[in-house]
């Protein structure tokens, strides 16, 4: 169903291992691309994944971070604690760069490791659709894409498809237009209207990958919900520090963005759903703590997490 697409920083693998059982219990597929040269903390949280019952794609040949150049190390991590189950499925990542040739022969390493194919620009559909012939019906497709794709996503008919969308526009964060909600995604409502059997997104972070962020002129959480009154639309909120003009005091700017989040939250005219991750946002303010703007960031990502499973449930 929901395949939230994460980059396999630190924050965002903690966020996978502490969310592993919601996202078993919800049918949720995580889609990891591992960037970091060390994959200690993709292999707990994969055990995390399969000691809740659930399951998980990974990228072994990405095109981000420190194993851009040679996944080898992933494969090896996925066939020496996880060949032959089922919940880890190895995800062959397909771009423009890509070639119908390599794009086999990653197939067919990763055999063992029921092998999703995540489409991202590759440009010889036709080909690969021909070679898995009979297999296609039941081979797994993700496509990072616009719903207009139809004639590309025409080639894997019959196959099970899944929609994975940005929702997530990146700007500097004094940019966002602060404490105005903006549309984010209709995707969980009308994948199914488009053939899909599941959909994703980039949660609250965003396709555009960057190694790591300078200092912070500005501080901003950003949360989404669901808008009933809106044919369930998900819209997404920027609570921005009103200081932004220097890179210093980063727990006074939190402060100022948890203030104006707490203040629309207590007006009743949030339509935030009151997850275990507000209640947290909450608590922080209470006690007047700053976690630090990466524990902010898992935050913003376990609530989006858990307002989909809330709804799709």
């Amino acid at each position: 169903m929901y395949h939230p697409y994460f980059r396999g920083k630190q924050f965002e693998l903690i966020t996978v291992r502490e969310m592993a059982p919601l996202l078993a219990q919800s049918n949720f597929v995580p889609i990891i691309e591992p960037v970091r040269e060390s994959l200690g903390g993709l292999g707990r949280t994969l055990k995390a994944v399969c000691d809740a019952n659930g399951r998980a794609i990974v990228i072994v040949n990405p095109h981000h971070g420190d194993h851009g150049d040679d996944g080898a190390n992933i494969s090896a991590l996925l066939q020496g604690g996880f060949i032959g189950d089922d919940k880890i499925s190895a995800g062959i990542l397909l771009r423009s760069n890509t070639s119908f040739a390599s794009a086999r022969d990653c197939f067919e390493a990763h055999k063992g490791h029921n092998p999703t194919f995540v489409h991202s620009g590759f440009n010889e559909p036709k080909a690969l659709a021909q070679y898995l012939g009979e297999d296609l019906t039941g081979s797994t497709h993700v496509f990072v894409s616009s719903p207009g794709d139809i004639l590309y996503r025409r080639h894997f008919n019959g196959s099970t498809c899944i929609l994975v969308q940005d929702g997530f526009e990146r700007r500097k964060n004094a940019d966002y237009a602060d404490n105005s909600p903006e549309k984010f995604s209709e995707l969980h409502v009308t994948y199914r209207d488009i053939g899909m059997a599941g959909f994703g997104d980039f949660l609250v972070v965003g396709d555009v990958y960057s190694e790591g962020g300078g200092p912070a002129y500005a501080v901003a959480i950003h949360l989404t919900y669901i808008d009933p009154d809106n044919d369930d639309v998900m819209f997404i909120y920027h609570f921005v520090s009103t200081t932004n003009d220097t890179p210093t005091d980063p727990a006074g700017k939190f402060k100022q963005a948890l203030d104006k989040l707490i203040r629309k939250l207590d007006s009743g005219t949030s339509k935030l759903r009151e997850t275990e991750s507000i209640m947290e946002f909450r608590e922080l303010h209470a006690k007047q703590h700053f976690p630090g703007l990466g524990y902010v960031k898992k935050l913003s990502m376990k609530h989006h997490i858990e307002t989909l499973a809330t709804y799709l449930g």
